[in-house]
Parts: structure tokens; sequence; C-alpha cells
């Protein structure tokens, strides 16, 4: 079995209500080992015997059949976290700056992202691997800023997700563990 991080986009915020009770109970129904909820913005390790883009699939139409909305996630094994982390320059813990990471299930948007994000003036981005981008935003500001704001428009609804560093982390702590 291999230990993934599955990371929910867009619950607890714009009407999508998710208690992460109940999103275990409906996980549990799932071929799925060591499942675990981590906060409540939609970060879920667990272990399966399938690979990631199986897992995504069985995720999504789970998501949709049990709570009736339009879900996507993004899916990443223990390794490409880990590896997400070491890469990232910005570190997980700054009082005036905090460091997110766009992730996506398609290489190629974050491209695009990276691409219309580097032609914002004042934005930092650093790509941390195929399925990740990283960006500094000064705390307290994070929605105000202007990649965040590029990065929610609905084109990349689909496909990514953002989290903050520290969100990675637990979750990679959380599959260790």
């Amino acid at each position: 079995m291999s230990n993934f991080a599955v990371f929910l986009r867009g619950i607890n915020v714009g009407g999508i209500n998710l208690k992460m009770a109940d999103l275990r109970t409906a996980l549990a129904t799932l071929p799925l080992g060591r499942v675990k909820t981590l906060l409540a913005s939609g970060n879920v390790v667990c272990s399966a015997d399938v690979g990631a883009v199986e897992l995504k699939a069985m995720a999504e139409k789970l998501l949709r059949d049990t709570f009736g909305y339009e879900a996507w996630v993004v899916v990443l094994d223990q390794a490409q976290v880990e590896a997400i982390i070491e890469a990232c320059p910005w570190p997980a813990d700054d009082a005036s700056t905090h460091s997110y990471v766009t992730l996506s299930s398609d290489p190629a948007v974050l491209d695009e992202l990276a691409r219309h994000g580097s032609e914002i003036p004042g934005v930092e981005l650093a790509r941390l691997s195929p399925e990740a981008l990283a960006w500094p935003a000064a705390a307290g500001g994070t929605l105000d800023s202007p990649f965040s704001k590029l990065s929610a428009r609905p084109r990349y609804k689909s496909t990514t997700t953002t989290r903050n560093l520290r969100t990675l982390l637990k979750c990679r702590d959380a599959m260790a563990g």
C-alpha cells in the first residue's frame, strides 16, 4: 500500500460545508487504509493499493454522489509531498509572510498559471514540481494577493487547489505517523 494526501478543492467555503467526521465516514466505503482528516479544509491522508489517478477518480465520484457537489481533488503520494516541501524556497513559519503552494492534477495548468503570474509585477513564484507552484503572500493579505486572485479564477477550479506550506507539513507528518 502507498500513502497519499488527498486535497479537496473548495470545501467549507462558498456554501459547500462538509463535516470532517462525515467525510471520514464516506471515505471508509472506499478501499483505503489509515484514513485521517486534517484541519477542516479538506485535507485527507490515507493508504491505498491503487495509484493516484484511480484514487482521484474514486474520491471525486464518492464526494459527488455522497455530498452532491461538483467535487475536485488533487492527489499526491508521500514522496511527492516530501519533495514539494523540500523544494519550497520560502519558510513555513514567518510572522510577516505565508508560504502557499498551488497544487494541480494538470501540469499544463500550472505552466499557464506560472506564465500569467510572472507577468504580474511583484509576484514571486517557484515551480516546485510538475504538480506544485509556490508563492509567498503577506500575512493577512492572502486573498487580496494578485496571484491568489489569478489562481481563484473559475478556469482553474477543476484542476487546482492551494494550501499553506504548514498544511503540507502536517499532511507529511500524518502520512509518516
